[in-house]
């Protein structure tokens, strides 16, 4: 059985200093080391919370959600992370906010930022947008800070772009970790990160550039499936080959499911829209043209319509590694049959995997809290000491 006092010797065995008073943007910017010490932070607080030990390292403070798209999973994750180190959620409206006035970047996130430790953006459905917005607010509070307006720098977490999904890809990761019962079990592991057909456009090419850009880190086989037309940033790819190379891991891609599924380990069955699809959508929500945006909708549920074989079946899940591969989704996932005619997953395999993957979303909260711990803190290892030796409880008993 693992103690509190074996997170804080690992985390005293990792160079992470680097992520102090820094912001998390893309997994493939962190070291090794820095990630694992994201994933052992992250044990270390569910650890504490399953024992009754608080994990308030705040008194007072404010953690700011921005969100540009809607959620679910996300928005609350964000909204428990902040709490469990003592934070309060403000989340910000920006359809109240003067923003619609004509506000800038800059101004707006010093205004909310007086006493606020941790901002948390959203903003993944134009190419070229999201990241680049979240790097504008962060140069603006780290500007207000150099110059004496805000007393701290806020941290700010990505909670999805356009480029990356951190908080959800690593969650999966560290899911995938128990799952096979530790870092040193992955090598070697195949991983289908695979299209699946939907009944609806546009979903962020964000997850599956995550997978990819975040799973070659591990000595994986990471397999890219999709059919012809939805590629997804070659920039992204590039990194994944780069990172197969380094962990002896591999990285290919196909335009066959089925390739893709057989001998998998792990699955990952999700839509996502064409990257050009994406830049163009982009490129018409700048011009405000909306006429576009409808034709290019009923283009893009016509071409998906011509992949609904693309699905995550009985059949497809027997060719996996002994017919009991892993499978993963970010959720919701679209269920044939339940929560619509035909999608991304049979109907009969989400059942079977459901308690794994509201577990696999579990690991989230924990996720973006140890971010957030480690940007905010020089000696996270001390400050979880601390908290063992005041030992309050989380619940009164």
């Amino acid at each position: 059985m693992k103690t509190l006092q074996d997170y804080i010797d690992k985390l005293n065995s990792l160079h992470f200093k680097e992520m102090y008073e820094n912001d998390f943007f893309l997994t493939w910017e962190k070291t090794d080391e820095e990630l694992e010490a994201v994933f052992t932070l992250a044990d270390a607080l569910r650890f504490m919370r399953e024992n009754n030990i608080s994990t308030r390292v705040f008194e007072s403070g404010l953690g700011i959600s921005i969100f540009r798209d809607n959620s679910t999973r996300t928005r609350f994750s964000f909204a428990a992370a902040c709490n469990m180190l003592g934070l309060q959620v403000q989340d910000l409206d920006e359809g109240k906010s003067q923003i619609a006035h004509g506000e800038t970047v800059r101004e707006t996130a010093n205004m909310v930022s007086f006493m606020a430790d941790a901002i948390g953006i959203r903003d993944d459905m134009y190419i070229g947008k999201g990241n680049k917005y979240m790097h504008e607010v962060a140069d603006a509070v780290a500007e207000g800070h150099r110059d004496g307006i805000l007393e701290q720098k806020p941290t700010l977490v990505n909670l999805q772009c356009d480029i990356d999904h951190p908080t959800q890809v690593m969650a999966d990761m560290l899911h995938i970790i128990h799952e096979f019962g530790g870092v040193e079990n992955l090598k070697g592991k195949k991983i289908a990160m695979t299209w699946a057909y939907s009944p609806s456009y546009g979903k962020p090419l964000s997850v599956p550039q995550g997978v990819i850009g975040l799973m070659t880190r591990f000595g994986m086989d990471v397999v890219l499936a999709h059919p012809e037309g939805y590629e997804v940033f070659p920039e992204v790819e590039a990194v994944a080959r780069a990172n197969a190379e380094k962990s002896g891991g591999s990285y290919t891609k196909t335009n066959s499911m089925a390739e893709a599924f057989k001998d998998a380990d792990i699955v990952y069955p999700k839509s996502w829209a064409p990257f050009a699809a994406m830049e163009k959508r982009t490129e018409l929500y700048g011009k405000g043209d909306f006429e576009g945006i409808g034709e290019l909708e009923k283009e893009l549920l016509a071409q998906n319509a011509q992949y609904k074989d693309w699905t995550c079946s009985e059949e497809l899940m027997k060719t996996t590694k002994d017919g009991k591969a892993l499978y993963l989704h970010c959720l919701p996932a679209d269920i044939s049959g339940v929560s619509c005619k035909e999608g991304e997953v049979d109907a009969s395999v989400f059942d079977r995997y459901r308690d794994p993957l509201y577990k696999e979303a579990s690991y989230k909260p924990y996720i973006i809290a140890a971010m957030i711990f480690l940007a905010k803190f020089q000696d996270p290892a001390a400050i979880l000491k601390k908290l063992e030796e005041r030992n309050a409880p989380r619940v009164l008993k």
